[in-house]
């Protein structure tokens, strides 16, 4: 029996020059050591380069030796790559799809919906939207505001070309148009924290084939020759610095606050649907094991929300594991004491009296309940 946890498939969208595929650049450039299956509907630029060195290029595929693909595909073709993507020899940790500019993402959402293998799920979509075009694109593009209306999580990329008050100004119809709750996050050349999306590993030198982050450090490297930068400094014995590309983005990952919340009593589940329904539109990423206890329900529930999208995933506690609810929150100018006082609230100390018909609303957010009458 296959024990792997279906990958997250994440939906990157935004029209011709938002700048998906720079922030896709950026999301490879700091994943550290996760492996990022990458389908686009419109084969861009994401350092195919770099690609090609670490890897084989095919007709349409590029297979990195540090376990990156990039499949060029239309609709058509979704299912077969993302079927091949999940197989368990690539190791993939989480897909990413960069929807074409002019692709209409919400039927994207809903063929990830309905798709029936097992070992994939919908992860969210995130919508980019260039701040120097916002007007323009709108115009443009009148469906822009149903794009937005479906979004989970909103990038507003190049606010660094517009000035405070325009900011502001975008910052509140972006508010009217997305749906009550949805986060949006600034971002410039793309930079924001692939910890929102998803988790990284640790990073370790590979031998043999170059893989990816092989690459960048090699890059990152000569970089630092080429401006007179000391490339020992910050980094480990063999010379590479695993984290310049957070230098290299400002240190992006200051402007978000993480929180963590751990508990050896069980959570009421509907006291904890509650507190996620009103969570603060910065609280950008929900992510953890959380433990109800309620009779018919003693699994491992894990919890993964980006922006307003949200899923639960049942499965069994490890042998020897402890029944503990151990979550991680990541925002920005949320009220971290408040949020933790609010998750304090949610404790049941006596899960067993609590009635099976509360985990309705949890339920509602697992995608496929475990069937395993098959199993052997």
């Amino acid at each position: 029996m296959n024990s792997r946890q279906p990958l997250p498939v994440v939906v990157l969208t935004g029209f011709l020059g938002s700048g998906k595929t720079t922030v896709l650049n950026h999301l490879l450039a700091n994943r550290g050591g996760t492996r990022i299956g990458v389908v686009v509907n419109d084969f861009g630029s994401i350092e195919i380069d770099a690609m090609s060195v670490a890897g084989q290029v095919g007709d349409s595929m590029v297979s990195l030796g540090g376990g990156c693909l990039c499949c060029a595909v239309d609709g058509s073709e979704l299912d077969a790559y993302l079927e091949k993507l999940a197989a368990p020899v690539h190791r993939i940790d989480v897909i990413v799809i960069e929807a074409s500019g002019l692709a209409e993402p919400q039927e994207m959402v809903k063929m990830l919906m309905a798709n029936e293998n097992p070992a994939i799920r919908y992860g969210g979509m995130v919508q980019v939207v260039d701040a120097a075009e916002f007007d323009a694109t709108r115009a443009r593009h009148p469906e822009t505001d149903r794009h937005l209306a479906v979004a989970d999580l909103v990038v507003l990329n190049k606010t660094d070309r517009v000035d405070a008050a325009e900011r502001i100004r975008i910052e509140g119809a972006l508010g009217t148009l997305c749906g009550p709750g949805i986060p949006v996050v600034g971002a410039d050349h793309g930079r924001i924290d692939p910890e929102l999306l998803f988790d990284r590993r640790p990073w370790t030198e590979t031998r043999g084939q170059l893989s990816f982050e092989d690459l960048l450090a090699e890059a990152a490297h000569q970089a630092d020759e080429a401006d007179g930068t000391d490339p020992a400094d910050g980094a480990d014995g063999a010379g590479h610095d695993h984290d310049h590309g957070r230098e290299r983005c400002g240190h992006v990952h200051a402007a978000y606050e993480s929180i963590e919340f751990v508990s050896e009593q069980a959570l009421h589940p509907r006291r904890f649907l509650d507190f996620l329904d009103r969570r603060p539109a910065g609280l950008y990423r929900i992510k953890g094991f959380v433990h109800f206890g309620v009779p018919g329900h003693e699994e491992r529930y894990e919890v993964h929300a980006v922006g307003r999208f949200l899923r639960f995933a049942p499965g069994p506690w490890g042998r020897g594991e402890a029944r503990l609810t151990q979550l991680v929150l990541i925002g920005s100018g949320t009220d971290g004491p408040a949020l933790l006082r609010e998750l304090e609230a949610c404790r049941e100390p006596a899960p067993r009296q609590v009635p099976p018909e509360s985990m309705w609303g949890v339920l509602r957010y697992v995608d496929r309940p475990a069937d395993t009458s098959a199993e052997d």
